[in-house]
């Protein structure tokens, strides 16, 4: 029997033509602010360093369809209907332009829950934007990504968006944990800066995306201190959590006692050419009380986001 989860981290497959689904015929501008580099960028560096730190996913085979082929592209019907046959009842979803979200949305209300992404540099425009999106078209949170526009969460500039995000009751997942871009800080994403914002905007509802690796035990610290603070796997393999010597041994110690209500688990499933069942069995074997299992993999995450 499929176990139901709900995935904090769903990638969107190509369409039927292999084209990505990213951008909007009417996007205003790409993720992040300011006008793109006049000159290729160099071999190797910047976002081109994932390539080099994880040789391993690059080129990794798609997650094979029913009949065991890896799909060139899929209908949203057919993926959805992949996600029905992999239990996932809920599926997080960014990463993309606005209007792609709301027009997934609309047409699934119940199988996604959208977050948009909102450049911190458009002020106050930026604000009525995420209002409209919210109000109108129907999304759901806000995603904050300071490995693409070089800002950190507790930036000031973003303030204005946390404070319409507690108006409006809706969460926001915060891209915590190192990143490899190496033209730009390795700590962008430290759980530090969800402190500063956790302290300044106690009922704002936030997810430490990611995890906050290399800075596992700050993270933990964290959501002890702090009531509305979560997180969930996303982009973690699961058979590195039981690994002594990983950096997780905070994370499952605390994950299967004082914090166990308080991780997701976010499935990343195209970075590792899993399906969702192959990753919760790998779930499952970890040291974790069934009960805990559950919650990790479905309850918590129906709680946070009040599906």
């Amino acid at each position: 029997m499929v176990r139901k989860v709900i995935d904090l981290e769903c990638l969107l497959p190509p369409d039927e033509q292999g084209r990505p689904r990213q951008y909007h015929e009417q996007a205003s501008h790409r993720i992040g602010h300011g006008d793109p580099e006049l000159l290729e960028p160099r071999p190797g560096y910047g976002f081109a360093n994932y390539q080099n730190i994880f040789r391993r996913r690059v080129g990794a085979p798609a997650v094979p369809d029913a009949d065991g082929k890896p799909p060139a592209g899929q209908s949203m019907k057919q993926f959805v209907e992949e996600l029905d046959r992999e239990g996932a009842v809920v599926s997080v979803i960014g990463r993309v332009d606005n209007d792609v979200l709301a027009d997934i949305v609309g047409e699934y209300p119940d199988r996604f829950f959208a977050l948009a992404t909102i450049s911190p540099f458009d002020g106050m425009r930026g604000v009525r934007e995420l209002e409209r999106l919210v109000r109108e078209r129907m999304l759901n949170g806000l995603r904050v990504a300071a490995l693409y526009n070089s800002l950190a969460a507790s930036d000031r500039r973003y303030y204005p968006l946390y404070a319409k995000c507690v108006e409006l009751d809706i969460p926001v997942r915060i891209y915590s944990t190192m990143n490899y871009a190496n033209d730009r800080p390795y700590d962008l994403g430290h759980p530090r800066h969800l402190d500063q914002v956790a302290m300044d905007f106690p009922e704002l509802r936030i997810v430490a995306a990611l995890s906050g690796w290399p800075w596992v035990p700050d993270l933990v610290g964290l959501m002890r201190r702090h009531p509305n603070l979560y997180c969930d796997t996303a982009s973690h393999h699961p058979q590195y959590f039981g690994v002594p010597g990983s950096g997780w041994e905070m994370f499952m110690q605390f994950g299967n006692t004082l914090l166990q209500d308080k991780i997701m688990v976010g499935f990343s499933k195209d970075s590792f050419g899993l399906t969702i069942p192959q990753s919760v069995a790998l779930y499952e074997k970890l040291p974790l009380k069934d009960k805990v299992i559950e919650k990790w993999l479905y309850g918590n995450a129906k709680e946070f986001l009040r599906v």
